[in-house]
């Protein structure tokens, strides 16, 4: 059933969905931004069917989280199981041993030696606040500083906002912000803050600037508590940085004695073509910010770290929520399909075929400007001139839209890029067949925005 996806059989918002819509706008606080008009029926696999009948292949995974599909049978059962046994008793307050398999499970999987603790959460904004606070504590208040980066996104609340610094929409209205956060640049190998330079230069000025001006100009690194840093920036853009940007930053932060905060909330569980991203570049965090795909669905994150470093005194920290026992079932279950199918190799070598049949795609249409990813984490740059690199936001809002009413569900990421993230299940005729609509609607594109 879900190869035969797409199918339109009323143009999109169809009656039921402008229904739905109007009713959203009385009743919903409008402080985020739909990409486009769906309105979710119901989802299987990689396919999402909408209120009226059509039927869409899915390139977005509810935002990276379904990386296992939607619905996936093992998840639905060991969901059903668990909702037989108990639905809730807060793990901060109490025991219960599905949590305590959870952490272990956790502790096997994460790239961290010599034992890792967890705290679960439910959310990636929820993961990074409990990160922020593990990081300061450890010092005991004698490190406040932690530096991010720019283009990066860490989440909405407010220690986790005022880590990001990715787009200003974020930030505007909510001043003041958490104090102690320092932003460097990123280096983004297409369009590199540091004029006249690319690839592995400009990921080498990167540290450069951070120890030849932060450190020497700002802030001693004895007062820098952690890095925060996105292996992959993923709100950014989907940029992957030079190959020697993270081993070199581990480096500096070995020589300050300043911790890794590794956010792997979108990046995390195969996403990438590793179970985690940093595993592309022998990168060892101190600490991980786990969530979206954590759940299978159902939300759910984590902070693990080494045991050393999670050593918050009882009392400092708690929720009500985290580590739910329904979300920890799916969690279960989400890991032995990751595992038993291995769905990093999957990932990877799908995310091959697709960097190969966009890149050459690229070469034909001039309002291509970069195709970058790892895995099932591809970002296609959109820009008005190939010379200039400028972003075209315009003919990303058609693309995406046109793409919509093709039946293919992807979104942007950054300022003008096409963001590729299907669940790694996804069946591999219907994999072909989103390319196939996608490399069409960026050949209409090329031809709509050439004439402009």
């Amino acid at each position: 059933m879900a190869v035969d996806a797409p199918r339109i059989v009323v143009e999109p918002p169809g009656p039921r969905a402008r229904e739905v819509l109007e009713r959203d706008e009385r009743v919903i606080m409008q402080s985020f931004t739909r990409w486009y008009p769906l309105v979710v029926k119901r989802g299987y696999g990689a396919v999402v069917e909408d209120v009226d009948g059509n039927r869409y292949i899915d390139f977005n995974a509810g935002i990276a989280v379904l990386n296992v599909g939607h619905n996936h049978p093992r998840v639905v059962e060991a969901v059903k199981r668990q909702l037989e046994r108990f639905l809730h008793y807060s793990l901060t307050d109490f025991y219960y041993e599905e949590a305590v398999s959870a952490a272990e499970r956790l502790a096997r999987s994460v790239p961290i030696s010599g034992g890792a603790k967890t705290f679960f959460t439910n959310s990636g904004a929820e993961s990074i606040e409990a990160s922020i606070k593990v990081v300061r504590a450890f010092f005991r208040g004698t490190r406040p500083y932690i530096i991010s980066f720019l283009g990066g996104f860490h989440g909405r609340t407010y220690g986790a906002m005022s880590a990001s610094a990715s787009k200003p929409v974020h930030r505007a209205r909510f001043y003041p912000l958490v104090p102690g956060f320092i932003h460097a640049p990123y280096p983004d190998p297409y369009r590199c803050p540091f004029p006249g330079l690319e690839g592995e230069a400009c990921g080498e000025a990167a540290v450069s600037y951070i120890e030849d001006y932060i450190f020497s100009k700002l802030v001693d690194p004895g007062e820098v508590a952690a890095f925060l840093f996105e292996p992959i920036q993923g709100e950014g853009g989907y940029v992957v940085p030079p190959d020697s940007f993270l081993p070199s930053l581990q480096k500096l932060a070995r020589k300050h004695g300043i911790l890794l905060i590794a956010d792997e909330v979108q990046t995390g569980f195969a996403r990438t073509g590793r179970m985690f991203a940093v595993e592309h570049w022998g990168v060892e965090p101190d600490v991980m910010a786990l969530a979206k795909a954590m759940g299978g669905g159902l939300p759910l994150g984590a902070a693990v770290g080494r045991s050393e470093v999670m050593s918050l005194p009882r009392g400092s920290h708690a929720n009500t929520f985290g580590g739910n026992p329904v979300a920890l079932a799916a969690f279960n279950a989400v890991m032995d399909v990751i595992e038993g199918e291995r769905l990093w190799e999957r990932s990877q070598r799908l995310g091959e075929k697709a960097l190969k049949i966009l890149g050459e795609a690229a070469e034909e249409l001039s309002i291509v400007g970069h195709v970058r990813g790892k895995g099932l984490m591809i970002g296609v740059e959109l820009v008005r001139d190939e010379n200039t690199r400028e972003p075209h936001k315009e003919a990303l809002a058609w693309v995406l839209d046109r793409s919509f009413k093709r039946g293919l569900l992807v979104i942007g990421a950054g300022v003008s890029a096409v963001r590729i993230a299907p669940p790694l299940t996804i069946e591999e005729e219907l994999f072909d067949r989103g390319l196939e609509i996608l490399v069409e609607v960026l050949r209409e594109a090329d031809r709509r925005f050439s004439q402009v």
